[in-house]
């Protein structure tokens, strides 16, 4: 990057920073507020598909609270309730429904992650799992990878109550990813402009800054890999036989305001993205087959950017 961009860029993605922070405060206590006084929906589950992100508020709210899109996996949320003691969730809904599932449970309204059952932990014989929870108020953040045709969101019964029922999805819920780079505007590039000069001058900043940033709300089953890719690059993915075959990786390439461009899931021991046509980054996740110990100790992947 020449003095002059440099000059400019800085000062550019400073100010991104500090309007992405004014717009997540905002934003994100109304939607809290909503989530509040909206008793009906949230004990509904609530699906991010096409008929969420077509409307521009929706949308706003995914740009600031979740904003790296999680291509591979259909996703549903739920909440927020309150716990006395226990929460149980159905395990046929997503067993029957995909490859693997994780829920994630979330403290409302700070988001931290309290816990999560995932479908390589849990024996597939079991219709229901528990656990159990401090006094509280909760959500539930879902997802299905690799998913089948028919899908079903699970029944949740809390302290021994049902609180929601068994919910049938459409299995083209996720379409929308194909022109959702279409949905590009002002705001979008303004409140993510700062992500790209993060990750060129990573080496000069605290790497759970860079983190914190890019991934405020990542799955605890996964691995990631991420960063930045300037116009004209292109990002060589190298694995071994045995990581292709224990682990899924899914690949997506968004551009400079986080709307992905390309997606895919590595299917051969070496695959390139396609070269970009502007500035962006990309997001690798990685989530193992099965439950072994020392998860991810084993894995081996490569990347040349080219």
């Amino acid at each position: 990057m020449s003095k002059s961009s440099f000059i400019l860029e800085i000062p550019l993605a400073l100010l991104s920073f500090i309007f992405a922070k004014i717009n997540k405060f905002f934003i994100g206590n109304l939607y809290t507020l909503y989530l509040i006084f909206n008793k009906k929906k949230s004990k509904q589950w609530r699906v991010i598909d096409n008929n969420l992100v077509s409307s521009s508020l929706n949308l706003g709210v995914l740009m600031t609270k979740a904003p790296r899109w999680n291509t591979h996996a259909i996703i549903g949320t739920l909440g927020p309730f309150s716990v006395d003691n226990e929460l149980s969730i159905d395990l046929k809904s997503p067993n029957n429904s995909c490859k693997s599932w994780i829920a994630i449970f979330y403290d409302f309204p700070n988001y931290k992650t309290i816990t999560s059952i995932e479908s390589n932990q849990v024996n597939s014989q079991d219709e229901t799992h528990s656990i159990n929870l401090k006094k509280g108020k909760y959500t539930i953040g879902l997802r299905y990878y690799n998913y089948y045709d028919k899908l079903v969101l699970p029944e949740v019964k809390v302290d021994g109550e049902i609180i929601t029922l068994a919910q049938e999805i459409p299995n083209d819920s996720n379409n929308y990813y194909e022109s959702l780079i279409n949905r590009k505007n002002f705001y979008f590039s303004a409140i993510h402009y700062y992500i790209y000069t993060i990750f060129k001058y990573r080496k000069y900043l605290p790497e759970s800054f860079v983190k914190n940033e890019f991934l405020p709300v990542g799955a605890t089953d996964t691995e990631f890999f991420y960063d930045y890719l300037d116009k004209g690059e292109s990002l060589t993915i190298e694995v071994d036989e045995f990581t292709l075959k224990t682990y899924d990786i899914y690949i997506t390439v968004y551009d400079r305001c986080s709307l992905p461009i390309s997606f895919f899931q590595l299917s051969q021991l070496k695959q390139n993205t396609e070269k970009m046509t502007s500035q962006g980054y990309y997001l690798i996740r990685v989530r193992r087959n099965e439950n072994l110990d020392n998860k991810f100790a084993d894995l081996k992947i490569n990347l040349t950017k080219n």
